[in-house]
């Protein structure tokens, strides 16, 4: 299963869990400011499937050549729908302080990098590019993901059953996400990925993997909070990339991050939380 850290966990944070049907397209209208109400800045969290195939999952999305010219074209039509929220700074999920970012990105605007098949660089380095925008901002936090105690425990105290009944349960719905997205464009498959129903179905498979534990061995528990703390990490990071009220932060994560740091940004104050689904008109 690999290691404990983050980055060598055996983890279901990529899965991506949409369905196969198109989500409606009509705008959701943000919250009407009054004149008593203090400017706030906007957030828009945008949960993306990894467009490489990494594989450091348990289950991965298979997704097809991304520089093939039927998907460059889709990509430009995501870029055309990301715009619309005018974003003054994208935060990507790549490592906090990366040094790599900071020359690709710099190269990219010279001409002296071609982009990888990577969604922070197919979506954050080309919208970055079209804004303008001279710096794209890594925001990514590192943790503890202890997925295989929670196996071992279900597997030594008789809930082997459930466990496998839970990771088929997984397994087939990546299988529909795969097709989903052989037939579909690449904004119509980002766009259920970001739905409210999908999003609260991710973020309910981590908490039924908290049912598996019990007092003293808070195994599944203890794994649905390490990734609470890294994605308030993540949000920490990105809170502090605010100047000014006037802040409009496009934030590019992989789409196992995308219902915690929805809920963080939903229960500030100080922020606006803004929906791709608004800008798809």
């Amino acid at each position: 299963m690999g290691g404990s850290t983050m980055r060598s966990r055996a983890t279901l944070a990529a899965v991506t869990v949409w369905a196969c049907s198109s989500p409606p397209l009509h705008a959701q209208q943000p919250p009407v400011e009054t004149p008593t109400t203090p400017a706030r800045a906007e957030v828009l969290v945008v949960g993306l499937y990894h467009m490489a195939n990494p594989g450091r999952d348990i289950f991965n999305t298979q997704a097809d050549d991304v520089l093939a010219p039927k998907r460059q074209a889709e990509i430009a039509e995501v870029i055309a729908v990301l715009k619309r929220f005018h974003p003054t700074k994208i935060a990507v999920e790549r490592d906090f302080g990366d040094t790599r970012i900071s020359k690709d990105y710099p190269d990219y605007l010279a001409g002296k990098h071609e982009l990888t098949r990577n969604e922070v660089e197919q979506l954050g380095f080309r919208l970055a590019k079209e804004l303008g925008h001279q710096t794209v901002y890594p925001v990514d936090a590192d943790g503890e993901f202890p997925f295989p105690r929670v196996v071992d425990y279900a597997k030594a105290n008789g809930h082997s059953t459930e466990w496998e009944a839970l990771m088929r349960e997984v397994g087939d719905m990546v299988r529909e996400n795969n097709a989903y997205l052989a037939s579909h464009t690449v904004l119509e498959t980002l766009l259920t990925m970001n739905s409210d129903d999908k999003v609260a179905q991710d973020v309910g498979f981590y908490y039924r993997e908290a049912h598996f534990g019990e007092a003293w061995n808070w195994a599944g528990a203890d794994l649905v909070a390490d990734w609470f703390r890294r994605n308030i990490r993540i949000y920490s990071n990105i809170v502090d990339l605010v100047e000014s009220p006037q802040e409009r932060i496009l934030v590019l994560y992989g789409s196992g991050h995308l219902g915690w740091l929805r809920q963080l940004f939903a229960s500030d104050p100080t922020f606006g939380l803004r929906k791709l689904g608004e800008f798809a008109r």
